[in-house]
C-alpha cells in the first residue's frame, strides 16, 4: 500500500511541477515541496523545513532561491516579533493557481476513472487515516 500511494503521489506532483514549468515558471522540484507548504498567511521557516522533513538549512537555502525568483516574501510575523513568515508572492500565486488548475484536472481523472462512489471512499479513508499519521492536520 505505501508504494502505491508513492506511486500516486509522485504521479500528481511530476504533472503539477509540468505544468508550472511548461507555463514558463522556474522552479526545482525540491523548491516546490517547500513552496507546497506555505499556509495562506505565511509560514515560518522551521515549520516548512520540519514539515517538508529537511533541514533548516535546506529549506533556508530552498527560500533563499525562492525569493531570488521571487516567488516568495520574508515578512515579520505579527505574533512574535523576532520571527519572520516565509509569504508567497504575487507572482508565487501566479505559479500556485498554475498548479492548483493542474491538480484539479489530475483530481477529475481520478474521479472518471474510479467513479465518484470509489472516489469519495478512497477520499474519505485517506482522511480517516491523516487524523491518525499527520501532525499538521
Amino acid at each position: 500500500m505505501p508504494t502505491l500511494l508513492f506511486i500516486a503521489y509522485r504521479h500528481v506532483e511530476n504533472r503539477v511541477l509540468a505544468a508550472v514549468l511548461a507555463a514558463g515558471f522556474q522552479i526545482t522540484l525540491a523548491q516546490a515541496r517547500i513552496f507546497q507548504r506555505i499556509g495562506p498567511q505565511g509560514t515560518r521557516l522551521t515549520e516548512l523545513a520540519e514539515q517538508a522533513q529537511v533541514t533548516k538549512q535546506t529549506a533556508s537555502a530552498l527560500v533563499d532561491q525562492l525569493q531570488a525568483a521571487g516567488y516568495v516574501e520574508r515578512r515579520p510575523d505579527p505574533t512574535d516579533a523576532r520571527a519572520r513568515l516565509v509569504c508567497i508572492s504575487p507572482a508565487g500565486a501566479d505559479a500556485w493557481a498554475v498548479a492548483e488548475a493542474e491538480l484539479q484536472r489530475v483530481h477529475q481523472e481520478w474521479v472518471a476513472h474510479l467513479g465518484p462512489r470509489a472516489w469519495a471512499d478512497l477520499h474519505r479513508s485517506l482522511l480517516a487515516l491523516r487524523e491518525i499519521t499527520d501532525p499538521y492536520a
